[in-house]
């Protein structure tokens, strides 16, 4: 018996040595090995901190940054990116970053960066956040195959001819923003309105209707708790994540528990009702939902149901929409509107222009691709202000980029905001708002070079962009001809 406990002992002693081994090699010895070989590769950054790294000073610094108003007149990456701002200027361009344990290097070189992104098997997403399962997953989420198959699933969703389509609820939305603002403003003398709020729900709004037709007004249910659930995950990332802690009974932890069920069960009650009705053969498939239902259809038919989508993964998918598609398009258009609000003779040339091509009429899709002003605006917008601010990927065996030989597990940064204000790149107007450097489109802009790219680049760029564009440039075209300014 006493031989038996002592074997009992050893065993329980040996696990026990294995697990706090593998956590000092997480916490400790593999981030100090990384930062040893980085630095013979000709990188600098501060010395690695016991598990935190330099998340403490990035939140200290983040927080001083934000509690001073926006200056217009200043350059918004201080405020935006202090930290990675910084760094820069204290290392120069490379530079490593200790976002926790792992260390997170810069790449400012756009050949590199092409280079990255054109390898989607080789350069992966780091795993998403275990908190940010309970906001969204879906395509944005997935690697390899498996973001393949969804990926070309989901295409025919955006494709130019369906999108043809979302216009009529695009300008139903607009109409709806713009009849509470005049409500709202008087025409007998200065008034002010803070838009973005409108901006939001127009953004909401227009997806709820493209995404689910129909069932809008439960569509914007869904959007409200989602919008509630972002602001917890972002609340619990900003803090050391400690495997294991979603599973406590916190009060975030709760909510969003409830929260990610009570959408998924409205989300599953959107899809069975357009499930039936594609049995019976009521179903529309001009909107998202039934687009992406009819072509997951006909795979699942075709070659069997492994290579289709199961019920929860459409789910994750139209939970998606939300996510993606609604900050994105109403940081866009606020930004567009403070920007013209400055520059008065961009603000004429783009009403004259979308007056012009559009008459007293409805926005026409055509119409909406002549648009040649408004499109140089929205790109200069887009570089400034672009709606990621970084990029990141994972390498996961010894990789060369260039003549750089970086280990496994280190992650790999791209700093959108700051290669797309880089006085070397775009010359010495880099920080101000200059339309017309992109008269002659993007590739002359950049001399053909990858230091331009607001929706991502190579075979993972956003699948809606042109959603997002087309959304934007009917929202603008609306606002400058029949209320705004």
């Amino acid at each position: 018996m006493e031989i038996l406990q002592s074997s009992v002992a050893v065993c329980c002693a040996v696990v026990l040595l294995v697990y706090i081994w593998k956590i000092m090699n997480w916490v400790w010895f593999m981030p100090k090995e990384l930062e040893k070989c980085l630095r013979r590769q000709g990188f600098s950054g501060n010395s690695y901190k016991l598990l935190f790294g330099d998340l403490k000073d990035l939140e200290i610094m983040g927080k001083k940054a934000k509690s001073k108003p926006i200056n217009f007149s200043n350059d918004i990456v201080p405020r935006v990116m202090p930290f990675i701002n910084k760094s820069v200027k204290n290392y120069g361009q490379n530079v490593f970053l200790w976002f926790g344990p792992r260390p997170q290097v810069l790449m400012m070189e756009p050949e590199f960066i092409r280079d990255v992104l054109s390898k989607s098997y080789i350069f992966q997403k780091p795993p998403p956040h275990p908190i940010a399962k309970f906001l969204v997953q879906g395509l944005i989420s997935y690697e390899t195959d498996k973001w393949a198959k969804h990926r070309r699933l989901i295409n025919p969703a955006f494709h130019t001819k369906k999108l043809k389509h979302m216009l009529p609820s695009f300008y139903l939305s607009c109409c709806e923003m713009l009849s509470k603002w005049e409500k709202i403003v008087s025409f007998e003398g200065p008034s002010e309105l803070n838009v973005w709020p409108y901006l939001q729900t127009l953004t909401s709004d227009a997806i709820s209707r493209t995404a689910f037709g129909s069932s809008y007004e439960e569509g914007r249910k869904i959007f409200e708790l989602q919008n509630e659930q972002g602001k917890l995950v972002m609340l619990a990332r900003n803090s050391v994540y400690i495997p294991g802690w979603r599973f406590f009974p916190t009060n975030i932890n709760r909510r969003m528990k409830e929260i990610t069920k009570e959408v998924e069960s409205s989300v599953l009650s959107i899809i069975r009702k357009r499930i039936k009705a594609i049995e019976t053969g009521e179903a529309r498939f001009d909107d998202l939902l039934g687009i992406l239902l009819e072509s997951n259809l006909k795979e699942v038919k075709q070659y069997g149901s492994k290579y289709g989508m199961s019920l929860r993964e459409v789910i994750e998918e139209c939970k998606l929409f939300y996510f993606a598609g609604q900050e994105t398009t109403a940081s866009l258009l606020v930004w567009t509107l403070i920007l013209l609000s400055k520059h008065l003779e961009w603000q004429s040339r783009a009403r004259e222009e979308v007056l012009q091509v559009f008459g007293s009429g409805k926005p026409e899709f055509d119409e909406l691709n002549r648009l040649k002003i408004v499109t140089m605006i929205f790109h200069e917008v887009l570089r400034l202000y672009p709606p990621a601010i970084l990029l990141r990927r994972m390498i996961h065996k010894e990789t060369t980029i260039g003549k750089v030989l970086l280990p496994a597990g280190v992650h790999l940064l791209m700093p959108t905001l700051l290669l797309h204000r880089d006085c070397k790149i775009w010359g010495d107007d880099a920080k101000e708002f200059n339309p017309e450097r992109f008269s002659e489109g993007v590739s002359k802009a950049t001399n053909g070079h990858l230091s331009y790219f607001p929706f991502g680049w190579g075979p993972r760029m956003c699948i809606g962009q042109s959603f997002a564009m087309l959304e934007a440039k009917i929202a603008l075209g609306y606002d400058l001809t029949e209320l705004f300014f």
